[in-house]
Parts: structure tokens; sequence; C-alpha cells
């Protein structure tokens, strides 16, 4: 996505939204010429694959599912103490200097600040050794674009798509998965409204289903690969 990765180098227009984030995938879709058949997005990239869905200029090729990991398409809810918020870690982040000296500087940061250990080592995969120039020293910076980052967040907390989700078209199969540890995020109301649209999707010739991952809070990842693999090996046509 705009502003994460490698694809911060190449310089998007502003507004940096959930909107723009998916435009930018489905035209690269498009470039490529490919036809997507599993479209999966977490957090942020939950409302990225939800709004792909609602901006298709054509109707996305049937069927195709799509995966929501642990976020809800309306109203951002913030953690409960303990965890570790998105908000606060981009933050955090963007008060450490844009270089550092090692790795394991910043994984110390974030341990103290109060973050957990595996996301502090997922952050810095982030990060990319660099050269000071003059110098036989290296360094390391960020790989991805905080200021855009932010915008993003700020964005993801404000778009709602439950629309998508009340509507699902013919074809299309909407899964969301709720991480065990990730309740705060989950307010009964909203796995009332989405067991309420798996019946209505079915009746329609779409699909809503939720999923939960056990033993895992939001950084789902992070805390239980195996059994985030588990869950989505059935759309990928593989066996876990």
């Amino acid at each position: 996505l705009r502003c994460h990765g490698d694809s911060a180098s190449v310089k998007k227009r502003a507004p940096h939204t959930v909107a723009s984030a998916a435009l930018d995938v489905l035209k690269l879709v498009a470039q490529l010429k490919v036809t997507p058949r599993v479209l999966v997005g977490h957090s942020f990239g939950g409302k990225v694959a939800l709004s792909m869905v609602q901006q298709a200029a054509k109707p996305l090729a049937r069927p195709v599912k799509v995966w929501v990991l642990d976020a809800t398409p309306g109203t951002v809810r913030p953690g409960g103490d303990g965890e570790d918020h998105p908000g606060e870690l981009i933050a955090f982040l963007a008060s450490m200097p844009e270089q550092v000296s090692s790795k394991r500087e910043v994984v110390d940061a974030l341990i103290r600040e109060g973050f957990s250990k595996d996301v502090a080592q997922w952050v810095v995969t982030n990060l990319r050794k660099t050269s000071l120039p003059g110098s036989s020293s290296s360094s390391f910076s960020w790989v991805f674009d905080l200021k855009g980052i932010a915008e993003m967040y700020k964005s993801y907390e404000e778009t709602n798509l439950w629309n998508v989700v009340d509507g699902v078209p013919q074809g299309v199969h909407v899964n969301f998965l709720r991480a065990e540890r990730s309740l705060h995020r989950w307010a009964l109301e909203d796995i009332q409204r989405i067991h309420a649209a798996e019946d209505l999707a079915s009746n329609e010739g779409g699909g809503v289903e939720m999923h939960v991952l056990q033993d895992a809070g939001h950084w789902v990842h992070a805390d239980n690969p195996d059994g985030l693999f588990e869950i989505l090996s059935s759309s990928f046509g593989l066996k876990p």
C-alpha cells in the first residue's frame, strides 16, 4: 500500500485515505491484468479490501473471497490497557529519530514504552540499512512514510463501510476474522450486525462469515501465524 515498504518510494498524491489506497490497488490489478480471487487485508487493509469491492468500476471477477482481519467496517474502538494500540505505535515511531544506529535500539525503546516484544520485533522489519555519506559506519532508516501513514490511520478511524457488508454483491464472500484477545475492538452491536448480514447475504447470492482466531491479539500475524494460516488456507485451495 502507499506509504508502506517499497511503495513509499513511489510518491502518491494526497489525500492518503482508505479509498485512495484501495484505488491504487485496483489500478495495479488492472495494469497487471490479473484476476484476484482472494483479497486479504489486516486492520487498515481490511477496510481497503472492502473499499475495493465498493469502488470497482466493473464488478470484480466472481466468486471473490474477501478477508477482513481484526477490523470492523465502521467505528474503530481504542484498545484496553496492555494492548499494542496502532495509533499509539504510529505516534511513538514518529517521535523517534529518522535514522537509528541499530534495530536493537528500536526494539528496546518500544518495549520500554510498553509495546510487546513480538510487535517490536515485527516493527523493525521495516528498517533498512543505509550508509552515511563520508563515513564507514552505517545506520538504519524507515522504509515507510510515517506522516502519510498517520493520515491513513485517521482515515481508517473515520471510514464507514457497513453499506458494503449490509449489501454484499452477488458472488462476493466477506470473511471477518476476530482475534480472541481483541474483544475491545468488537462491540456486541458489530457482531450482531455481521451475523444479520450473514443471513441477508445468503439470500442475495453473496456471503458473510465470522471467524475467531484463538490465542491472538490484534497483531494476528505476529501472535498466532500458524492459526491464521489454518483459517485462511481454505480460500487458497490449500490444506493447512
